[in-house]
Order: C-alpha cells, then structure tokens, then sequence
C-alpha cells in the first residue's frame, strides 16, 4: 500500500468525521459542549466508549506486547470488568445525585475548592500525559508509513493532526464525540477482525486451527504465579480493577460522557454493556498478537519495536485488505483517544480551574473563555506529543500505567476518603498531601526493588491512593 493511498483514506476518513461535526454542531451552546443536552442515547454512548476505552494504546501496543509478555494483560482486563461495576453502583450515583457538569465539584462539596483544584489538576496533567501518549503512538505510524515518503517531519504530522481535532470538536464538544466514537469503534473493531481472517488466510488455518495453534504457543500463558513478577496475575487483576475506577470513574473524559445520559438508570446500562465488550475486544486484541507473532516468525520478521508489529504486518506483507482496514482502524484510534480528552481537558480547566461557573458571567463570556482554553490545550497536546517524540523508550502501553499509576493515585485517595470515610481535613493541607504522595510512591518502588528485588506493577496505583488517604488522616479536623 502507498503513501498516497494512505493519504487518501486519511482525507476521506476526516472528511467523514467533520461532516458529523457540522451535523451535530448546529445551534450548540455550553450545554451541548459540556453534556450532550443530556440527551445521549444510553446505547450509543455504550458503543463509542469501546473506541474511547481501547484507543490506539490497545490498537497497536497489546498485539504487539504479546510477544514479550504473552497473555498477562488477560487477568488485568478481567479486573477492569469488576471496575465497571464499581462505577455504576458506587459513583454514578454519587455524580447524578448533584447534577455535576465536573466530577470533581465532588471535591468542593466534600472537602473544599483547594482539595477541589487539586484534583481537577492532577486530572488535566493526568489526561493530557495519558491522551497525548496515546496520540504520539498512533502519530508516529502515521508518520512512519505515510508523511515520512512524503518528506514531511514528525512535528509537522503532529501539527496537522492536532488541528484536524480542534477543528471538528471546537463547537459541538461531547455532543459531537458521543457520534463520532460510535463510527470510530465501528472501524476500529471492523479491523481487528479483518486483520485476523487475512493472517488466518495467508497461514492456510481454518478457525480452529489458528485457535489450537494460539491455545498450543507459549505466548498464550495468562497467569505469572511468580508472586514477586510485574505481571503476577492477582497485582494484575486488582490494579485493573482500581485503574479502571481511576482511569474511567475519575476522569472527566470519560464520566462526561456518561453524564451526557438521560438519566442514572440509562448510565448504568451504559457502564454494563461497555464492560462486557470491552472484555471481549481484548481478548480478540490477545488473539491478534498471538497469531502475528507467530506469522512473523513464520516469515522471519522481525521488529525492534513490538508497537510497530501490527502495522509492519499488515501493511507490507498482509493483503490490501488488511492494510487498508488497519489505516482506517487506527485513524479511528486516534482520534476516538484524542478527541474526547480535548474536549475534557478543556472542560475541566475552564470549569474547575477558571471558574466561570461560580464568577456570574454572561454566556458569551463564558463562550469565549471556552474557545480560548479549547486552543490553549491544543497547542499543549502538540507540545507533549513532540516531547515524547525524544523520550520513548518502552511499550506505549506501559508507559501510560506507569504514568497513570504517579497521577491519578491522588485522585483515588481524595474520592475514596470523601465516599468511604466521614473526615473532615484541613483544605489548606491537601495540595501538599498530593503531591508528596507520588513522590513517597516512588521512593518506596526503588526502595522495594533494590533492597528485596520486588518490582512494582500497576499496584503503584494503589499504594500511591493509600499513601493519599494516610496524608489525609494526618491533616484531618479533630
């Protein structure tokens, strides 16, 4: 497949995109941008935030992760399941109950508004880390096999990607996005499947053969006994369960989509259903890295980065098919990453840090306040995404738990003290508290690992939490 080919889909596929734009942007005010008009069918919003959950993250990074880690992400998405019931018994109600436009107006009421910035801050440096991660993955491919022929630099392709975002998300906000994710999961899911006919195809299996042939390879072990291990299958399963709570309960992005809902009982239907296909997307993503992995090493390819597996695959050796359906599927990635997390960020700073909700101004005010910090977090994303251009060293998919597990620690301890516990802290305090607790987390994570050669996983997130909540016993009111 060409260059110009690919430059092609990607014209086509946001054009597509922008007149979805226009179609749901008509005549859209605050109330659009922010919720949706809280009049997002339940289903729909179900269905777009497979896209949103899975991201280009999932797309490129845990096909190719397989390889050097086999099946260990299973355990971790099963506990992402028993996340989702969390949310939907435990903090959609809470959210629904005071009518919130930010989750974290929890925090104001609960605690008081500098325990409320802090954290609404911890999320916009949270997702902007997370979101724009996402974003370089998908970017860099792009780059890679298509801007690169074409004599076009990194930052370049990253500039236009960006403006392509803000472009078809600047007016119509969540309103939009809850439409254009369902089209993205649609591409997204459309390529997995495709992709794994064409591999099963060119290996000559029937169905059954490729299954026995992934069940009878190494890289299908799902549970490392080794209690000491990374990936020890029950660390696996809770910090699924506590990233899923942080990463989709406590974040703006994704709760504002559920609050674009009609109403509690239709979120709830919302958080079920997506957990259940999302249990099922990656384990067909499990599947497709176990079946590349073994296609190259039938064909003798070899990759030094496992995120460029899946592309390498399916763009030069796999039918045309299979790369034009990957184009269009990873596209879909990255804007279904990019889009929402824009449009969060831009809510939660206007919201949260700003205030235009408490300072009594006009709604053209407040309008182009909105417009102002829309650009304003663009131009950061870019920023990110060129830094990360210079630092990459790992499996993407890596560095965004490990980056998660720093930053969204506090937000865990600030919520589960303000739901689980009656105290009342010294507001004054809570800037301090969560900011020494990352830092006392990775501390005792190299402590850990030199003195008794215990390597933390994704749990970090949990001791960071637990390290946010002991802060706030210190400095609660007697």
């Amino acid at each position: 497949m060409t260059p110009s080919v690919i430059g092609l889909i990607f014209v086509a596929y946001t054009a597509l995109l922008f007149l979805i734009a226009f179609l749901t942007g008509k005549k859209a005010g605050d109330e659009a941008y922010y919720r949706g008009d809280r009049r997002s069918p339940w289903f729909v919003v179900a269905y777009g935030m497979v896209g949103a959950s899975l991201s280009g993250v999932t797309f490129m990074s845990v096909p190719g992760n397989v390889l050097r880690e086999n099946f260990y992400y299973l355990p971790m998405v099963s506990g992402f399941v028993a996340g989702y019931v969390v949310i939907a018994k435990v903090l959609l109600p809470i959210y629904y109950k005071l009518n919130l436009t930010s989750i974290y107006g929890y925090l104001d009421m609960r605690f008081g508004l500098r325990s409320y910035k802090s954290g609404a801050a911890f999320f916009l440096l949270s997702r902007s880390l997370g979101a724009t991660l996402r974003m370089f993955l998908v970017i860099s491919v792009l780059h890679e096999f298509v801007f690169k022929a074409m004599g076009i630099p990194f930052p370049v392709a990253a500039l236009v990607f960006i403006l392509l975002i803000l472009g078809y998300t600047f007016r119509g906000g969540i309103k939009t996005i809850v439409w254009t994710d369902t089209l993205q999961t649609t591409f997204m899911l459309a390529a997995v499947g495709i992709s794994i006919f064409c591999i099963a195809r060119s290996m000559h299996w029937t169905w059954s053969e490729m299954l026995v042939s992934v069940k009878d390879s190494p890289l299908s072990r799902v549970f490392d006994t080794d209690p000491l291990a990374p990936r020890y299958y029950l660390k696996q399963f809770v910090s699924g369960l506590f990233i899923t709570v942080t990463m989709t309960g406590l974040d703006q992005d994704m709760m504002q989509k559920n609050l674009s809902c009609r109403n509690l009982k239709d979120a709830r239907k919302n958080m079920y259903t997506c957990s259940g296909i999302i249990l099922v997307m990656n384990f067909l993503f499990l599947v497709l890295g176990a079946i590349l992995c073994l296609y190259a090493q039938e064909n003798g390819i070899v990759c030094a980065d496992t995120d460029h597996l899946f592309p390498t695959v399916a763009i030069h050796y796999l039918p045309a098919l299979a790369g034009l359906t990957f184009i269009i599927g990873v596209l879909s990635a990255a804007y279904s990453s990019a889009d929402g997390a824009l449009t969060a960020v831009t809510t939660s700073f206007t919201i949260d840090i700003l205030g235009v909700e408490r300072r009594g101004l006009s709604a053209e005010r407040r309008r182009r306040i909105r417009y102002v910090v829309h650009l304003a977090m663009s131009l950061s994303f870019l920023l990110l995404i060129i830094l990360f251009d210079k630092i990459k060293n790992d499996s993407v998919i890596n560095m965004v738990y490990d980056i998660a597990s720093y930053t969204y620690g506090p937000l865990l301890g600030l919520f589960v003290t303000g739901i689980c516990t009656r105290w009342k802290v010294d507001d004054r305090l809570t800037p301090l508290v969560v900011l020494l607790a990352p830092v006392l987390s990775y501390v005792l994570s190299l402590l850990a690992r030199l003195f008794w050669s215990y390597h933390f996983g994704f749990e970090l997130l949990l001791l960071n939490g637990l390290l946010t909540m002991a802060g706030l016993y210190l400095i609660r009111k007697k």
